[in-house]
Order: structure tokens, then C-alpha cells, then sequence
């Protein structure tokens, strides 16, 4: 009965000498289903090689792609937030905090820094989607506000980096607070002439999309990226009628007059820099 048992040992490979490939060196992109190299894949800042895909990424990368040498000073670092409802769905909302800070290494869905674009000092606040989803609770509106009076105190240009499903639920009236004390901040660096840009990547909405996401002195955002209030399935379904192709993609948004431009993240850094030095000059 040898047709279900191997005989030849010399083609088997035990356990022990196996080499296994090591965790986070490769990727896939979502949208080709192409693998990807993570080295490969950092220098061509999280862009797929084969159809120009942007994967989804955190401060963490953002700053390493637009910070000369991703050198910078954290702004506000320890900020976190606190429970005022005493929120409980099937957990208690300080519980699921710790396992968000505890899983992404953040202390909450933003983070700020100071540091030079090049040559061209900047401060940029980004949001992180890992991070409940990105939500916009008191710690996201409150370190928006803190960068802008930072910005403001030094003349520096702001750069906010938006990538959220919306307001935080266990934070309720306390989270949509934020709208109008984030918008009401750019109001004071639109009055003491300082530059503000806006960068929408994937995803911007809800309250986000509603307020300082918005309000830039230049709207610009990555291609493909997936822009709008409320989803295009509750859209859909309240309208009960079909949305047009590529509806709420960045260039949709671009095409219907919400957006100044589309840049691709490998020329991000150049045309950001262009931009700051034409407004210092």
C-alpha cells in the first residue's frame, strides 16, 4: 500500500530544518492581491509597484516619509483620553482604550510633531486609523487646537493629515464638541496669516470630513481614497437608488470642486515643500 506513504526520506524535511520567513517582511496590496517586499515596499513610500495602490498607513510612516532624515520633536505625546459618560457597550470604554494603546503602541488616534520639510519647518498632526477606527474623540480635537496655538506662537505652516471614520461614539456630544473647537482654532491661524493644509487620505469621514478636514487653504489628498460624510452604503440605502462610479473617491471629490488637487504620496513631499516655500516667499 505504498501509494499513501512515502517511502524516499531523502526529499522530507523535518521541522527542525525548515526556515520559516519572518513576520512583517512581506505584504499584500489589498487591490492587485500582488505580494509585496516590506523593504521595497517603505522605499517606494507604501505605494504597490504594480498598480500604484496606496495601502493604508499611520503617523508612524507619514512622518517618515515627509520629515527630512524623519527627524522631529513629539508634540503633546502623553495626552489620553478620559471616560466622562462612563461608556459601556460590551465593554467598559477605559478598557477598550488600554487595549487600543496596548495593541498600536499610540496613546490615542492622533499624533502631533514639529520638524523640517525640506529645509521648510512644519508642523503636521496625523490621525491613525488603527486606532479605533481613527474616531475624533477630546484627545484628537484637543491636540488639533494645541498644534494650531503652536503653530501660531512660532509662524510655523500646519499640515493635518486626516484618516477617520468619524466622531467617537463613547464620547458622544463630547466628540462632536470638537468640530467646532478645531474649526474655530483655524480660524485664528487663518486671521494671523499662516498657512494650512489639509491632506485627506483613506478614509475621511463623518464629522472629520464635516469640519477642519475641509477647511484647508488647500484641500489635497491621495488618489483612490475614500472621501464623503455619511458611507456609500447608507447613502445607497437611503436613497434607494444606485451612486455613480466611483463615487466619494478623491477624484470624484476632486472633479465636483471639494478638492484643489490629487498628489501621489511618492510626490508628496516635494509639492508640499513647493507649496510652503511659495507661501514663506
Amino acid at each position: 500500500m505504498a501509494w499513501f506513504k512515502r517511502e524516499n526520506k531523502g526529499i522530507i524535511t523535518t521541522t527542525e530544518e525548515k526556515k520559516e520567513a519572518p513576520d512583517g517582511l512581506w505584504n499584500k496590496c489589498p487591490n492587485c492581491k500582488k505580494p509585496l517586499h516590506q523593504a521595497e515596499l517603505q522605499e517606494n513610500k507604501y505605494v504597490c509597484h504594480y498598480c500604484d495602490y496606496h495601502l493604508r498607513v499611520g503617523s508612524k510612516e507619514y512622518f517618515e516619509v515627509l520629515f527630512d532624515n524623519n527627524e522631529f520633536k513629539e508634540l503633546f505625546a502623553n495626552l489620553t483620553s478620559g471616560d466622562p459618560l462612563k461608556f459601556n457597550d460590551n465593554k467598559p470604554y477605559t478598557e477598550r482604550i488600554v487595549e487600543s494603546q496596548a495593541k498600536t503602541g499610540l496613546k490615542d488616534a492622533i499624533r502631533a510633531g514639529v520638524g523640517k520639510i525640506e529645509g521648510q519647518d512644519l508642523v503636521i498632526a496625523c490621525m491613525d486609523f488603527a486606532f479605533i477606527g481613527g474616531s475624533m474623540g477630546s484627545v484628537v480635537g484637543e491636540k488639533i487646537a494645541r498644534s494650531i496655538d503652536y503653530s501660531i506662537k512660532h509662524k510655523i505652516p500646519f499640515l493635518m493629515i486626516s484618516k477617520s471614520g468619524g466622531a467617537r461614539m463613547m464620547e458622544a456630544a463630547f466628540s462632536l464638541m470638537q468640530m467646532a473647537k478645531t474649526s474655530a482654532k483655524l480660524a485664528l491661524l487663518s486671521q494671523a496669516k499662516i498657512p494650512y493644509i489639509s491632506l485627506l487620505t483613506d478614509p475621511t469621514t463623518g464629522g472629520v470630513t464635516a469640519s477642519y478636514a475641509m477647511l484647508g487653504d488647500i484641500n489635497i489628498a491621495e488618489p483612490g481614497a475614500l472621501i464623503g460624510f455619511a458611507g456609500p452604503r447608507v447613502i445607497k440605502e437611503t436613497i434607494k437608488k444606485d451612486l455613480p462610479k466611483g463615487f466619494q473617491t478623491s477624484e470624484f471629490v476632486l472633479e465636483h470642486g471639494f478638492l484643489d488637487f490629487i498628489v501621489d504620496r511618492r510626490a508628496m513631499k516635494a509639492k508640499l515643500a513647493a507649496f510652503i516655500k511659495m507661501m514663506n516667499n
